[in-house]
Parts: structure tokens; sequence; C-alpha cells
């Protein structure tokens, strides 16, 4: 039997799956990356430090925020420069918001339509309105958090080496809070309606990779752990994050302690779910979440008790941000060049940006490690292994299962397609 499914849908970015099996036994599983590839490492050598973020913002329209925040902490540890809490807080809170936007987002358009049995959202429209329009007042409230604390929903404004060039009006974060308590409503309904998908078994262990959750949750870090042992500075991720190459992916794979790691909602849960907010740990209770799981499937699950624990810690965050009160702050920059890394826990996993700037603060060598890009390795490994279980199913329903298991993963195929291949004839 074959199984070749062309540009696989609901997933950011154009992946073709290939699987081909014989007498029962799996020959072949290739997830190929044919999306073009891009060149934002090349493009940044020359730039001056202040250009370097908006410009690493456009790897990606979804993770804009992820890419803009981990850019700014690299470029400020290659130049020595200090931050201060409020601008760390403000970071975070943005942060937090890009993670409800992208979760938000493929919970209800990419993974609702594989357990309700259709093709996309839209034939929802008619038969099942509330669930529409639950998911876009979800995310309006999260988009709007995008904006009010980095001046536009996507590729952010205000964020900019050592601070803010505009901060939030109080009013608008009093407001923003009004409004994410008033959305828990709508959270408790898109909990219960999860906890009512049959979600597929499946068990694999692997490597789960994250930041380090000593300061709480994985967010913004300047350590790295994973299951396996690893614990080390995000500088070192250069040699401990390894990238290989595969004849047919226009991407770069990864692998760490193993042959492939796991990094995103799953990868976080599995090492800091004690970290977890209180509504958080109350819902990966109600859907059965268990801290030890090895299910790649419940990736979806843990995205959505990474909503409500952001949800959470948002409302809490406006709070102390508010109670201190925001106000304007002087940057300064250092003359001179330097190397340094950063990194953030990006919707679907570990960013890592590192650069080397030279004496007038120009990029002499960018380089940037994609989630997906760590990914890949471990969704074909999945992929194999789940695919001799299931091979008694309907062929219609194995493409089924290939497709949710890959989606549970929300791959960004684009962000991770950074590889310039050169043959000699």
């Amino acid at each position: 039997m074959n199984i070749d499914i062309k540009h696989l849908a609901r997933m950011e970015g154009h992946a073709n799956l290939v699987v081909d099996t014989a007498n029962g036994e799996l020959k072949e599983c290739r997830l190929e990356i044919v999306e073009s590839p891009r060149f934002f490492e090349v493009m940044l050598k020359g730039r001056h430090y202040s250009d370097v973020a908006p410009i690493a913002a456009r790897i990606c329209g979804v993770c804009s925020v992820s890419h803009t925040l981990a850019s700014l902490a690299a470029t400020e540890n290659a130049l020595g420069v200090k931050v201060s809490a409020q601008t760390l807080g403000l970071r975070r809170l943005l942060s937090y918001g890009e993670n409800l936007q992208s979760h938000l987002l493929h919970l209800y358009f990419m993974a609702v339509p594989d357990y309700l049995g259709v093709p996309s959202l839209l034939p929802l429209v008619k038969t099942r309105r509330e669930l529409v329009a639950r998911a876009l007042r979800l995310k309006k409230v999260a988009n709007d958090l995008v904006r009010i604390v980095g001046g536009r929903p996507v590729h952010p404004v205000t964020p900019r080496v050592g601070g803010f060039s505009a901060l939030p009006a109080a009013q608008d974060l009093k407001e923003l809070r009004r409004r994410l308590v008033a959305a828990l409503a709508d959270l408790e309904e898109t909990v219960a309606m999860f906890a009512s998908f049959a979600v597929p078994e499946m068990a694999r262990e692997t490597e789960y990779l994250c930041l380090d959750a000593a300061e709480g949750y994985p967010s913004l870090a300047a350590r790295m752990v994973s299951s396996d042992g690893i614990d080390a500075p995000v500088a070192e991720f250069p040699a401990i994050v390894q990238e290989y190459f595969k004849p047919y992916a226009n991407a770069k794979f990864a692998r760490a302690s193993r042959d492939t790691l796991m990094v995103g909602p799953l990868a976080r849960y599995r090492n800091a779910a004690a970290k977890l907010s209180p509504m958080a740990k109350k819902v990966a209770a109600a859907l059965s979440l268990d801290p030890a799981t090895t299910n790649p499937y419940h990736g979806n699950l843990a995205r959505l008790t990474e909503v409500v624990h952001f949800f959470e810690e948002a409302i809490h965050l406006i709070d102390s941000l508010l109670l201190k009160g925001i106000r304007s702050e002087s940057i300064w920059v250092p003359p001179g060049g330097g190397t340094g890394a950063g990194a953030v826990e990006a919707p679907r996993g570990t960013l890592f940006h590192a650069y080397a700037y030279d004496e007038q603060g120009r990029i002499t060598a960018a380089n940037c490690i994609i989630p997906t890009a760590q990914n890949l390795g471990n969704i074909e490994a999945d992929l194999r292994a789940l695919v001799p279980e299931i091979l008694h199913l309907p062929k219609e329903e194995i493409t089924t299962r290939l497709e949710m298991l890959i989606r549970a993963y929300d791959p960004c195929i684009s962000c991770s397609t950074h590889l310039v291949k050169v043959e000699y004839l």
C-alpha cells in the first residue's frame, strides 16, 4: 500500500508525506519539506543592530513576536545591554499573547475539524455557529493583547534593543484585563469540547527539550533543559542542538542527546507541569493529561492547557504592571561588538538566535534554529512507529491518523526552511 499526500492541509507551509508498505511492513516513510528555502541569516549580515529584530520578525508571520524577542535577547547579550524588570514583564506579556494567538488558531482551525470530521472550520459556520463565534472571540482577545503591547497584532513595532519605543497605556491594559477575565467562560466551553474528543492512542518515548522553568513555566530564560539531562546556558545551543540534512527536505533536521527530540507544548508540559497556573493544572486533570505521557497526539491537550495558563498568567502580570506603574525608561546601548545568543519559548517550541557583531554594531554572522526544524526528525520517527500499528485500518483512516499526528505538532514549515543546497556538477 502506498500513501502519497501532496501538500498536507491545515498546517503552515508546504510538505508532502510519502508512506510505502508491503506485506504489512513499512518500507519507506518520508516527510518531504518542499517549501522554497529562504535566506534570512544571510539577509541579516551587515545590518545594524537597530534593524535586526524587525527583519528577523519576518521569518514568520505566525511567530513574529517570538523571532523579535529571541533576536532582541541575542543582540542584547552580544552588546552587553541590560534591560529592566518592566521590559522583561512586558516582553513576557507579549509572548503570552502570541502563544495564545497561535494556540487558539491551531486548536480551532486546524485540530477541531479532524475531531468533527469536516475538511475545515467553514462548514461549521452553519452547523456549529456558536463554536465558530467562540473561536473568533478568543482569537480577537489574543490579537488585541499583542496589539496593545507590541503596537500591532503581527510583526510588533514597539519592542527594541534595550526596551520599548512606546509603552501600553494603563487604561488599555485595564480593559484588556477585563476582556481576559470575560473570556474564561469561552475557555471553559473549549475545554469541555476537547475533553469530549476521542484522542488516538500512541506511545513513543523521546527527548523533551525546553527552556528552564526555574522562574516559572518556560517562557523567557537563559538556560535550556531536557528530559535526558541537558542543563546548559542558551549560548551553548549550537553545540547541543545539532542540525543535519535530509536529501528530500529543504529544511535542516536536528538532534540533541538522541537521534530525535521534541520541543513545544508537550515538551514544556513534560518538563514543567508543576509550574503551571492553578487553573491550568485543573484543566490538565479534566483532560486526563498525564505529565508522563508519551503520546504525541496529546500535543493538542498540552496546547489547550497552556492556553488556560497564559490567560491566567497574563491577568496576574497585568495586575503587577499596573500596581508598579508603567514608566518611560532611558535606553543605553554600549558601543562596540560581541557575540550573543537568545531564546524564547515560541508556540511550537524553543527558538534560538545567535549573532556576532563588529565594532560598528553590524552583524557579521547569524544563526537561527527553528522549533519545527527541531521537531521534524521526531515527527518522522513517530510516523514510522505508528504506521505498522494501524495498517489493519482502511486506507482513508490511516491517512487521517497520519495527518492528525503531523498536525499535533502544529508545524510551521516556512519558518524552518533555511537550507541552501549546492550541487557540484
